[in-house]
């Protein structure tokens, strides 16, 4: 007697619903998503226990007659695709046929729907597979699916299930990617008859991303467009003060459909270098159109993940959108200063004594002092919130520098807070990017060459990235048995120590080669030498190299931040001001 049986077809949709339906969130998924297929203007989505219980999907849509609602749970039945040639173009988020099946194979199923043209709906119940008929019953317009019990005859599978709380957010997760790109759907989340969000169709994308998530998100978000090759991308980029720590603030969707693709998650940390800190994730929301023959979306059972047939054009064009949005933006960080109750402001003409006093205690030797307006009205005069802008031959002399860090300076609305340091290694960066695109860095000889012993792995590095130090303008002799000298050295680092220099080079390189292209290492080492270089915390600056430092900023791109993405510059408006001081 033959070993092989063929598998019966419920055995084959309950394989296929481990595929599918991971969890409660996949049911949910998949049924909204039909909801969207049909048309769907309104959809609510009732939940108890983390979707364990109960997981009911309602919406409005064109519905089902009994002879389609009887279809729909056979497995591979759909209306999305009849030939191998849709396959090509596929433009519904559904298409495979296999999730109600799949569904229906691992819970309690109960389905309603009704189409227009009927007078009454019809109500279809399946447990674990068996249906136990059709019935006609009275019915809205549009279909309700109610999943009761998932899992509860596969108890290895039930077990694996998490807290109620858990699965919840999973849920709450999936509802944030299909209300982000379906503004103009009526949608609602309830979970254990508590209502979580409930999104008027007639809400924009903004208005939507601050319920979703929060209202400082939703202001601190910058819109850009492009149309170009077929492609059309908009997108909602978060300033840097918003990254976080993880990638839980990237939302990328293609005609609608959630994605994760690796092309583009590369765009979007490439858009951000030197905006914000490597090892922190920007927030953006990316929007693609594109025609549905350019990509596959027939990869993989969630349709997450899609197949470009030109990966680089989607890359090239979503990098530049991007880009040239944040280039073209003041990113300089606004200071928030934290609400907090104090006690009544003394308002006896004295604050401007108190700050002259703050200041005296705390400038630097050999800096200007602040020209404070004289205040000439009589005394016992009440104060007012007038406000006397200051010329811009007065603005231009106040400098501050503060612990030998800081520098204080007067700006249109109000002051600024510049890190010297962070500041200087982002025009540092900027001088030896364009110094090197063309030609290797100036160099100068060394009155006596500073040698070092070598590694095994230190030669290698050396020897493998030869071109590199060319470029930077370092030249390197062998200097005996594993000894090198540094013969040369680029004038822009002179502030650096050659042999301290080019070990910390080796080190990075060693650490990053086997996961950096060739082009990204260099701006690693660029970002290093622009470091090396840079004013450092704690160095007592002069009056006009404070000058120049801010002069210099208004040369290079991206000045806002340096270019481990630290921000260089902190403002800090009158408006504010005067709000803490209590005066408006």
């Amino acid at each position: 007697m033959g070993r092989i049986v063929v598998l019966d077809q419920n055995m084959v949709n309950m394989i296929a619903a481990g595929e599918v339906i991971e969890r409660p969130a996949s049911v949910v998924k998949e049924l909204v998503e039909n909801s969207i297929d049909a048309g769907a203007t309104k959809i609510a989505v009732a939940v108890e226990d983390g979707g364990r219980k109960l997981i009911s999907v309602t919406d409005n849509g064109s519905g089902m007659d009994a002879e389609d609602l009887v279809s729909a749970f056979e497995p591979h039945a759909t209306s999305k695709i009849k030939t191998s040639n849709d396959l090509r173009a596929i433009s519904t988020l559904g298409f495979r046929g296999e999730a109600l099946a799949s569904i229906a194979s691992i819970a309690q199923v109960k389905a309603v729907s009704r189409t227009a043209d009927e007078l009454s709906g019809n109500c279809l119940e399946i447990d674990c597979g068996d249906k136990t008929g059709l019935t006609p019953c009275s019915a809205d317009v549009g279909t309700t699916i109610q999943i009761r019990d998932i899992f509860y005859k596969l108890p290895a599978r039930r077990k694996f299930l998490k807290s109620a709380n858990t699965e919840m957010t999973h849920i709450a997760e999936q509802f944030i990617r299909i209300a982000l790109a379906n503004t103009t759907i009526e949608l609602t989340l309830t979970h254990n008859s508590k209502e979580q969000y409930r999104l008027s169709a007639e809400q924009g994308l903004r208005a939507r991303i601050s319920e979703l998530f929060s209202q400082e998100v939703a202001d601190n978000l910058l819109e850009t467009e492009i149309d170009e090759k077929g492609l059309h991308v908009a997108a909602l980029l978060g300033k840097p003060a918003i990254a976080t720590t993880s990638n839980r603030l990237q939302y990328i969707f293609i005609n609608g459909r959630f994605i994760r693709d690796k092309f583009i998650s590369h765009a979007i940390k490439e858009a951000y270098r030197g905006a914000i800190d490597p090892s922190r994730f920007p927030a953006a929301f990316i929007f693609i159109r594109m025609p549905y023959e350019d990509y596959d979306v027939n990869v993989h059972p969630t349709k997450i993940e899609v197949r470009f047939y030109n990966a680089n054009l989607v890359h090239s064009q979503i990098l530049a959108c991007l880009r040239e949005k944040l280039l073209a933006t003041d990113l300089d960080t606004l200071a928030s200063v934290p609400q907090q109750s104090a006690p009544p402001m003394r308002r006896d003409g004295r604050i401007a004594e108190a700050m002259e006093e703050f200041f005296k205690r705390h400038r630097p030797s050999g800096q200007r002092q602040l020209d404070f307006i004289p205040d000439s009205r009589p005394s016992g005069t009440r104060h007012t919130n007038e406000y006397r802008e200051p010329s811009i031959e007065n603005r231009a002399s106040k400098f501050l520098q503060i612990h030998d860090c800081f520098i204080i300076a007067e700006n249109d609305d109000g002051f600024v807070i510049i890190d010297q340091h962070a500041l200087h290694e982002r025009i540092m960066y900027e001088q030896l990017k364009r110094r090197v695109r063309n030609s290797p860095l100036e160099s100068q000889k060394l009155l006596v060459p500073e040698s070092f012993q070598l590694t095994k792995e230190q030669s290698d590095t050396l020897e493998n990235n030869s071109q590199l130090f060319e470029k930077l303008g370092i030249e390197l002799v062998p200097f005996g048995p594993k000894t090198v000298a540094i013969q040369a050295f680029p004038v822009l680092l002179a502030k650096a120590e050659p042999a301290d220099f080019l070990r910390d080079v080796m080190d990075m390189l060693v650490e990053k080669a086997s996961t950096l292209d060739a082009d990204s290492l260099f701006d690693e080492v660029l970002h290093m030498a622009a470091c090396k270089a840079a004013i450092k915390a704690g160095q007592k600056l002069t009056d006009s190299e404070i000058e120049q430092l801010i002069a210099d900023k208004e040369t290079v791109e991206n000045s806002s931040h340096c270019p481990h993405g630290r921000p260089t510059v902190i403002k800090f408006t009158v408006a504010e001001l005067e709000k803490q001081f209590k005066r408006t």
